[in-house]
């Protein structure tokens, strides 16, 4: 993944991000992250819409989603990118506790690109979160 692929964390939990943006550092990714607390903000972004900061066109970005957030849940959110004809090439991976079967297939029907359960366990959250930024290390991201 290029230096140009902006990061985008939309998580409501504030410990939950930090750590998120912790270990893709230690992961060895120095790419601009960029974090929303709530589904209406990164919306607000990627749609250009509301008064805080904007998406700018053609660049390229990799949207972590939680899916249990205020305002906008994340289904929703992923439901109105993957409905939109231009974001729908943004690639979003579902970060959440939920282990639903039937969660994780609307998700994927609904065009995640990966689905990760975040564990209870610490550790095993840390090492979940490095082992997803060696994998942004390698993906290509289209611009939007």
């Amino acid at each position: 993944m290029t230096d140009e692929v902006i990061i985008l964390i939309a998580e409501d939990d504030a410990g939950h991000a930090t750590l998120i943006q912790k270990n893709l550092r230690r992961a060895g990714l120095r790419n601009p992250i960029l974090h929303f607390h709530n589904g209406q903000e990164v919306l607000d972004f990627l749609f250009r819409t509301g008064s805080g900061p904007q998406r700018d066109p053609g660049r390229s970005y990799l949207l972590v989603l939680d899916i249990r957030m205020p305002k906008v849940d994340g289904i929703e959110v992923l439901r109105r990118i993957k409905a939109d004809p231009e974001l729908r090439k943004l690639p979003v991976t579902m970060l959440t506790t939920t282990e639903d079967p039937n969660e994780i297939e609307r998700c994927h029907m609904l065009g995640c690109s990966n689905y990760v359960t975040k564990p209870v366990d610490y550790n095993k959250f840390i090492e979940a979160i490095r082992q997803l930024g060696l994998f942004f290390t390698i993906v290509q991201v289209p611009s939007i």
